[in-house]
Formats: structure tokens, C-alpha cells, sequence
């Protein structure tokens, strides 16, 4: 009898821990979200090891269970490998995903994109229109001149050096980390090669940039970038004005002037920025310039060029002298703009 009983308490326990590792097994495989929102962001600081985490997403309703999180985390082998960051969760999950989710370093971030040729204050409306925060914030961050004072201890801003490209960020990053990040990037490209051929021409990083600046704003052709380099390194060696209109936009900015038409009147207001009343370089750099143009400020196309005027189709002609150049003013800024008035004056054609 005795033994009998013994039996079946075996089978019984058996059963049970069978029944028992039914049930894991199912919540292996059974996809769970125990959060009432649509989103829950959980939060892993580095240093913590798989208990600790599996805390953090049982609070967070992400896991049902502690002995179930262990058991993913064994069965996955990945115990080792859980990365610290904040992670976004959107739907129910079943352990395994949670797991691998951690294990790929999947954390959250927003992603914000500056092109090439902004000001920090168009930056800051970038900043502001894609959700991160006030534009004054960002504003206020890249006055941080000292982040670049090893490359321009002369620097007051960090206009030109706040390198334009994608970043993906954390949820909470502020306008400074950002600030931070673009100028790790910036430094990143003054490669040492870049540097000395910076050396060579007698060029400070200062220098460099501001004139990689204008190249930015005056042409987005790859192309056409050490063309234009090379018009104003000629210039500055004759000592002529670089007369370059986005320097004069820049100044009448700075003072909130411009409306978005440049006239001849612009040409003659008094700042240092007005390379049509002030010889040589600006006093600093009047936007974010790209690799390329950077590029191209330390190696400008072996030409003898002194001018250049649009085509009016993202190109430019470019004369080594000025009666030539006349001759493409005319032909491509004077006769293009005269047709085109010319056309919408032309009366209607009667039916």
C-alpha cells in the first residue's frame, strides 16, 4: 500500500512538473505587452546584468515574469550580450523577441538631418520644426565656442564648424548633446592629411572653413566646388574683393534685414561680412559647409579664373577675364531675364 502511495505521488509530481513546464514553455512562445498605452519605454543602464533587466521589463510590463525571462535569456545564450540604452516597445512580444531586441542594441532614437550650407540659426529652425526643442535652445548651445577652441582658439560661435549630416539621438538628448556630437563629427573630417595640406597654402582651420563656407553657398555641383575655390584663392591673391553675394544675405541675417531678395542697395551695407566693401575673407565662416567644399577650400582646381556667374540651371560660367565675363552676364543673367519679362508681357493670342 505504502508503495502504491509512493507512486503515485511520484506520477503526481511528475505530472506536475510537467504540466509546470508546459505552461514555461507556452510563455516562451506566447507573444505578452502588460502596458495599458500604445508605447512603454524602458530605460537599461549600462552595468546591469540579465536579473536586473528582466526587473526593469517586468515593471514595465514588457515580460510577464522574472522565471520566464531567465529561461529566454538562457534558452537564448545571449546573457552576455544585453546592451544598455532605452528601448521602445509597441506591441506584445514574446520573450525570445525581447531578448534579441536587446541583444541588437535596438535602442531608441530620433533621427534629424541638416544639409549642407545652414546657418546655426536656420539649424535652430530645423531643430525646432522636427519636434527636439526650441530653437533658442540650440541657438544658446552652439555659442559653446570653446568645444572648437584647440582648431580656432579665435572662435566666438561655432557657426561653420557644426557639421551637417544625419544623427540618430536618445529620446532625452538636449540641443547640446546634439551641438557635441556635430562637432565630434567636424573634427573627425580635419583629418591630419587635410590639415597639412591646410599648412601648406598658409591657411588657418578658421580660414579653411570660412572659405569652404562660400563655396558651399555659392554652388551644390561637386564639380564646380574647387572651380569656385579657386576663383576666390585667386582673388584674395590679387588682393580683389571676393564680391560674394551670400556673405551680404549672411550680414543683413544677422541683423534681420534680409527678406529674401537681394538688391543693389544690400551690396553696400556696412559689415565685415560685405566682401563688396571689405577685401579678403569674412570674419568667420556664414554657414555649415560639406565635406566637398571643405575639400575644396584647401584644394582649388589649378585655373586662372577670376569670375563666375549662374547659368540660372544650378551651373555656372566661369571667364578668366572681365570682358569675358561681361559677355556671360549678358548672355546668361541680362538677355535670360530680359526674355523671360519679355514673355510674360506678351499679350495672349486672340481665339
Amino acid at each position: 500500500m505504502m508503495r502504491r502511495l509512493a507512486v503515485l505521488v511520484v506520477l503526481a509530481a511528475m505530472a506536475a512538473g510537467a504540466w509546470a513546464a508546459r505552461q514555461q514553455f507556452v510563455r516562451l512562445q506566447t507573444p505578452y505587452k502588460g502596458y495599458p498605452g500604445a508605447e512603454q519605454f524602458v530605460e537599461v543602464p549600462s552595468g546591469l546584468g540579465p536579473q536586473a533587466i528582466g526587473r526593469l521589463l517586468v515593471e514595465g510590463g514588457v515580460v510577464r515574469d522574472l522565471t520566464t525571462w531567465r529561461l529566454a535569456v538562457w534558452r537564448s545564450g545571449q546573457d552576455t550580450a544585453l546592451k544598455a540604452g532605452e528601448y521602445r516597445f509597441t506591441e506584445a512580444l514574446a520573450p525570445a523577441g525581447v531578448v534579441a531586441k536587446i541583444a541588437r542594441g535596438d535602442v531608441y532614437v530620433r533621427v534629424i538631418t541638416f544639409r549642407e550650407g545652414l546657418s546655426i540659426r536656420q539649424m535652430g529652425r530645423v531643430y525646432e520644426e522636427a519636434g527636439f526643442g526650441r530653437a533658442s535652445d540650440f541657438a544658446e548651445a552652439a555659442r559653446a565656442a570653446d568645444l572648437v577652441s584647440a582648431l580656432d582658439p579665435g572662435a566666438r560661435t561655432l557657426e561653420g564648424y557644426l557639421f551637417p549630416d544625419t544623427y540618430a539621438l536618445p529620446r532625452r538628448a538636449s540641443a547640446s548633446d546634439l551641438v557635441r556630437r556635430m562637432i565630434g563629427r567636424f573634427e573627425s573630417l580635419m583629418t591630419p592629411e587635410l590639415l597639412e595640406a591646410a599648412r601648406a597654402r598658409g591657411m588657418s582651420v578658421r580660414e579653411v572653413v570660412t572659405l569652404a563656407s562660400l563655396v558651399e553657398k555659392e554652388t551644390a555641383r561637386p564639380d564646380e566646388r574647387p572651380l569656385v575655390s579657386a576663383v576666390y584663392h585667386n582673388r584674395l591673391r590679387l588682393g580683389m574683393g571676393l564680391q560674394c553675394d551670400p556673405t551680404v544675405i549672411y550680414a543683413l541675417e544677422l541683423r534681420g534685414a534680409f527678406n529674401g531678395n537681394l538688391t543693389r542697395a544690400d551690396l553696400a551695407v556696412d559689415s565685415p561680412y560685405n566682401t563688396y566693401r571689405y577685401r579678403g575673407l569674412p570674419p568667420g565662416p556664414i554657414a555649415a559647409p560639406g565635406r566637398e567644399a571643405i575639400a575644396a577650400a584647401v584644394r582649388p582646381a589649378p585655373v586662372d579664373y577670376l569670375y563666375f556667374v549662374s547659368r540660372n540651371d544650378g551651373s555656372h560660367a566661369f571667364a578668366k577675364t572681365l570682358d569675358e565675363h561681361n559677355r556671360n552676364v549678358r548672355k546668361y543673367q541680362v538677355e535670360y531675364f530680359g526674355k523671360q519679362a519679355r514673355a510674360r508681357t506678351k499679350p495672349a493670342p486672340r481665339r
